[in-house]
């Protein structure tokens, strides 16, 4: 990680330029104690002697401090990743105060910033008060709204416009994401046909390679947008249980064909979960139960490894290089497994499942997630 470290770098700056601490000391016009403090990280060099010294050692300021305002994907990743593990084993302002800290250190590297986003978006509810959520995803917006105005980069704006706007719908600004959202949906007419494209322009050149990866992942994106999609259909026609069973069937058929509860159960058991809502809405207890299992046989294949990672299959195999190449957390989850897995074993503890509690495949049911580590 790119820390200021200006004491070890004057002393390797020296050493490679061969000279001793007093001929440096003269050149600066300091003592050589002054020098030897320097490198001992005892004082740092008045900020009136920076030019002077990286014009000698011939390097940049930022050079000679050790900072640069940029960090690599891997060096993402590996904050997304660490900052995740500590929200759900620290205190959570503690953690919060400390990537506020990185945010300020590295608020022109536009890829970070919008991991943090989604960091703060995917954590914000761990925050004591719904006081503080609010300040959380007032403090997202703001972000987002400063990478919009600076950032050129269109593919980080769209995924900004996106996570603004589920702030907005948090807080309850729901006119602002109609207005933001008609707007950049008459923007971006064309959805993924540019992968689409892409794969044609692979294929025309003989990388058969690259081709595979992105209509693999045109497709995967079209599944994946379908359940999502889906899971909001049936949330809106709640209330017309024909509708929903139509669209419970369709979904259902679909995702058997194409192995969804192994390949990415996440997407699944929220479409299984609202399925269970419809049934209730309606006193179908009976087909209920069927979906919360079905639900459940979801969260226990996503918590069935170690780590929660995004992946393929063996008909969708070129997934993962593409999440390792173009996604900024690679196939890392969003989210902590421990955090996830916390929600996990209360979701079947509210209304309107409390209907079904003393029947004993719920109970069975909720008590199994409960014992899920």
């Amino acid at each position: 990680m790119n820390i200021l470290n200006i004491a070890n770098n004057i002393a390797r700056l020296r050493h490679d330029k061969k000279i001793t601490q007093e001929q440096l000391a003269e050149f600066i016009g300091v003592t050589k104690a002054s020098v030897s403090k320097w490198e001992n990280n005892q004082s740092t060099p008045d900020i009136t002697i920076l030019p002077q010294l990286a014009t000698y050692f011939d390097v940049t300021i930022d050079e000679l401090m050790g900072y640069t305002p940029q960090l690599s994907k891997e060096q993402i990743q590996t904050l997304y990743q660490r900052f995740g593990k500590d929200f759900a084993q620290r205190p959570f302002e503690e953690v919060m105060n400390e990537t506020l800290v990185y945010v300020k250190r590295y608020y022109t590297c536009y890829p970070f910033l919008l991991q943090m986003c989604i960091l703060w978006l995917n954590h914000y509810n761990m925050a004591e008060t719904e006081e503080k959520q609010k300040d959380i995803c007032l403090r997202i917006e703001k972000l987002c709204q400063h990478i919009k105005e600076n950032c050129k980069n269109m593919k980080i704006y769209g995924n900004v416009v996106m996570i603004q706007s589920l702030v907005c719908f948090q807080i309850g600004r729901v006119q602002e994401v109609v207005n933001e959202l008609e707007e950049f949906s008459d923007s971006n007419k064309f959805g993924n046909q540019g992968l689409i494209l892409l794969a044609q322009a692979y294929a025309t050149l003989g990388n058969k390679e690259k081709a595979n990866g992105c209509s693999q992942m045109s497709m995967y994106e079209t599944i994946m947008n379908l359940l999502t999609s889906a899971t909001c259909y049936l949330m809106i026609h709640t209330e017309d249980l024909s509708v929903c069973e139509e669209t419970i069937d369709r979904i259902e058929r679909v995702a058997e064909i194409y192995k969804i509860a192994e390949l990415n159960p996440n997407s699944l058991l929220t479409f299984e979960y609202q399925a269970s809502i419809c049934y209730l809405a309606h006193g179908e207890k009976k087909k209920a139960l069927e979906h919360i299992d079905k639900y459940a046989v979801c969260v226990f294949q996503l918590f069935s490894t170690t780590d929660l990672q995004l992946h393929g299959d063996a008909y969708f195999d070129k997934l993962e290089d593409w999440f390792d190449n173009e996604l900024d957390n690679g196939t890392n989850a969003p989210r902590n497994r421990k955090v996830v897995l916390e929600d996990a074993k209360k979701t079947l503890d509210v209304p309107p499942f409390t209907v079904l509690n003393g029947i004993p495949e719920f109970e069975k049911i909720k008590s199994k997630l409960k014992e899920l580590n």
